[in-house]
């Protein structure tokens, strides 16, 4: 069979086997024997297709209860974290082995050490709460929102660099909506029952973070309604996630003056340089409406309740440094009520995450070492070239796309870019002091280290070679304003992908996710990017015509569907 076939048949009739695993474990690596025991026989697929494909796998992989959801990610992911754990216990055992051992034994062995945690107690967090208590007036307070923003804390509003939406070469400073502790903007004004519950348990959660960092209970109680108060303030005059998706309602370029023209309240130019940006005279402001909001709250605001809503933040984000009652009321609220899950995950598989997000270029250096070699990256290309050749034949084929747009199309597809495993070349971390015996500052050194390092990209040239996710990630994405597609060494493990696996089964299981992150560069919001990343109509409007309505079908189809009860 040719590879053309595979492209088009694999990935349905080996999607199935692939993507779908048996009752047992993900096979190790070098192993790529298919089991369809996953599959529900006594299903009719004709009446039930979902219980028929995936009856027996859910039977048999019933979801732990320190996760919220489970899947064939998750599995996989179990295992790399498995694989991440013994590197990390090597690593700790031989610090001065190397600088990277040194970096991630030495922020591994800092978390694993709770009982050092536990001895410290809240003596971490007194200096920033004084500082904090101290604030004298609505005018010091850019000292400190600027001093948390250091932290990579975004109280108020989330300032950093990003590619200029309209020259996506460069990279320029941009300030958008923030400050909230719930998800999204709905979660604060959601009129069912459970949203409401949900809202009060929130409130109880910040009176209860808030009296273990030492504030007196009933005030600790009644700081926490006015920071709500505060919150969905913010949250008011915040984009919802639906409209964020057209990224021609996030830009909105202003000059230093014409920021400040947006109030008084709040000093941004001194913001500025305390955060220690570099120097721009230009940015984007992603939500005018909310700078605006946010410059009317400081203004008409209680300094006691901001004072309050900064205490919590920083309370708040630093919960998994902290003992153990910290840690379980920061699960009880974010685990429990929000996700669902029952148990607090082990605290070798935090630390693990902890390391991962941040030293995850060192430790995704050494997780490569071990189990992704050249040839899955050769391999994998070749994959992903065929399955480019295909979508630029499919584009040609396609009946309702005239030629202008048909030719703009392909020009964009053979423009992207594929990251395949790690990145060419490794980040430094020399810079970030790790501490053996000190989890919190360990922290605190490295946030300093990663919103300084994303600062300093103001005014500079895009890094193109630059990934956003870490080599051990099962995962994998396309990033519009690059207009490349990547996939870690993370997901590029089995059942996703093996050497020793068919290109049968490698096309239906890897295949369909570089098919999906491929496709992102034409869907809702990605085909409003052009072959440079730059926000830019390229299509014709008879066709961007013809697009909606077919995606309107497909929406009006699904949108009369109701739930099997």
């Amino acid at each position: 069979m040719t590879i053309d076939s595979f492209v088009r048949v694999a990935l349905g009739t080996a999607l199935l086997a692939a993507l779908l695993p048996a009752q047992s474990a993900i096979p190790e690596p070098g192993k790529s024997g298919l089991d369809l025991t996953a599959i529900d026989r006594t299903a009719n697929p004709c009446q039930d297709f979902y219980q028929y494909a995936c009856g027996n796998w859910i039977a048999h992989h019933p979801i732990p209860e320190d996760e919220s959801r489970w899947s064939s990610f998750s599995l996989l992911f179990e295992r790399n974290q498995a694989a991440l754990r013994q590197i990390l216990d090597d690593s700790a055992a031989h610090q001065d082995r190397s600088a990277i051992d040194g970096k991630i034994g030495g922020f591994y062995h800092s978390c694993m050490s709770e009982a050092e945690v536990d001895r410290r107690g809240t003596e971490p967090l007194r200096s920033e709460l004084e500082r904090i208590a101290h604030i004298g007036s609505k005018a010091d307070l850019t000292d400190e929102v600027a001093r948390l923003q250091r932290l990579q804390i975004p109280v108020f509003f989330s300032f950093s660099s990003s590619p200029d939406p309209k020259d996506a070469r460069v990279e320029i400073a941009d300030l958008d909506q923030g400050g909230i502790g719930l998800p999204e903007k709905d979660y604060y004004f959601r009129t069912d029952p459970k949203s409401q519950e949900l809202r009060q348990q929130y409130v109880s959660h910040i009176g209860k973070m808030l009296a273990l960092s030492g504030m007196p209970e009933p005030d600790a109680t009644a700081a926490a309604s006015k920071i709500m108060a505060l919150e969905t303030t913010l949250a008011k005059a915040s984009l919802d996630i639906t409209s964020r998706r057209d990224p021609n309602l996030l830009v909105h370029k202003f000059s230093k003056e014409q920021l400040a023209g947006l109030g008084t309240g709040f000093n941004f130019n001194e913001f500025f340089t305390k955060v220690d940006a570099p120097q721009f005279a230009t940015l984007n402001v992603d939500v005018p409406g909310f700078v605006k909001a946010f410059d009317e709250t400081i203004q008409g605001g209680e300094l006691g309740d901001m004072k309050n809503y900064l205490r919590w933040h920083y309370v708040s984000a630093m919960a998994p440094t902290l003992p153990k009652a910290f840690v379980d009321e920061n699960f009880a609220f974010y685990g429990k009520v929000l996700q669902g899950t029952e148990t607090l995950r082990p605290r070798w598989k935090r630390c693990v995450d902890d390391t991962d997000s941040e030293l995850g270029e060192a430790l995704g250096r050494r997780f490569v070492e071990k189990t992704f070699g050249e040839q899955g990256k050769q391999r994998t290309m070749e994959l992903v070239s065929e399955i480019e050749t295909q979508m630029a034949n499919d584009i040609n084929s396609l009946t309702w796309m005239s030629a202008g747009t048909k030719q703009e199309a392909l020009v964009k597809l053979h423009a992207v870019a594929n990251k395949i495993g790690y990145p060419e070349k490794w980040r430094d971390y020399s810079a970030v002091m790790i501490a053996p015996d000190d989890f919190f500052g360990n922290i605190i050194r490295a946030n300093e280290f990663e919103a300084k390092r994303q600062l300093d990209k103001i005014g500079k040239p895009v890094d193109r070679q630059e990934w956003g996710m870490t080599p051990p990630t099962v995962n994998a994405y396309y990033n519009p304003q690059q207009n490349n597609i990547n996939f870690p060494a993370g997901i590029l493990q089995p059942p996703f992908y093996s050497n020793a696996a068919s290109d049968a089964v490698n096309y239906g299981a890897v295949g369909v996710v570089v098919g999906h992150e491929l496709t992102h560069g034409f869907d809702d919001q990605g085909r409003k990017f052009d072959a440079d990343g730059n926000l830019k109509d390229w299509w014709q409007k008879s066709d961007a015509a013809k697009y909606q309505k077919l995606s309107d079908c497909l929406v009006n189809q699904y949108g009369k569907y109701s739930p099997v009860a």
